[in-house]
């Protein structure tokens, strides 16, 4: 009978769990392979067999967060209205954002930067900006948004909107008066997409 793995996926997706808990909450710094492998019961060699050090668990953790957030994004699909597709995109970055806001923080955060990762990565990461991009472009095309500024132009606003609003919700620095963020967040969203539709007709 063989000796049963000890370093396996479960311990694998243990280690990512609560090194994106540590990431998220006490930065990258705070962040020490005994320190983590003892929170999870396991050992030092488990980090290293796993992920080959620190440096290379920071980049599979920011790998599998924007895989998932890529999955999340993916389920949108395209449908025949370009404009509604960016309004949903959007409602899907908050979907995943509240859904696993420690997750959030390590791709949007101020603690990884894509110069810190795996080339591979840091192109996941870049690559969840493409369903957005591919919206607005067929939007443009399709004249329901401006022609200027570029389509990537447009899109990184659009994004920034969302973000901003995001930030906010987690970080607990919404107004209190502002009322329910949900809410909040799809009037914003719905009304910078009208507005962008707006100055393609002229307005």
């Amino acid at each position: 009978m063989g000796r049963p793995r000890i370093h396996d996926q479960a311990t694998k997706e243990r280690l990512l769990a609560r090194a994106a808990e540590t990431v998220s909450t006490s930065g990258v710094r705070a962040l020490n392979v005994r320190t983590l492998a003892a929170d999870v019961g396991t050992s030092t060699a488990a980090v290293y067999t796993l992920f080959g050090g620190k440096s290379g668990l920071v980049s599979a953790l920011y790998l599998r967060v924007f895989q998932r957030f890529a999955t999340a994004l993916a389920a949108v699909g395209r449908s025949a209205d370009p404009v509604d597709d960016v309004v949903r995109l959007g409602m899907a970055y908050r979907q995943y954002a509240v859904a696993d806001p420690n997750g959030y923080r390590i791709m949007f955060g101020d603690e990884v930067r894509p110069a810190d990762v795996s080339a591979r990565a840091a192109r996941t990461g870049a690559q969840t900006f493409d369903p957005l991009l591919d919206a607005v472009r067929r939007a443009v095309e399709a004249g329901r948004f401006p022609a200027e500024p570029e389509p990537s132009g447009i899109a990184t606003a659009l994004w920034a909107n969302v973000h901003g609003l995001v930030s906010l919700e987690l970080g607990g620095f919404m107004p209190p008066d502002a009322g329910d963020p949900a809410a909040v967040f799809e009037i914003a969203v719905r009304a910078n997409v009208a507005g962008w539709a707006a100055l393609a007709q002229g307005g």
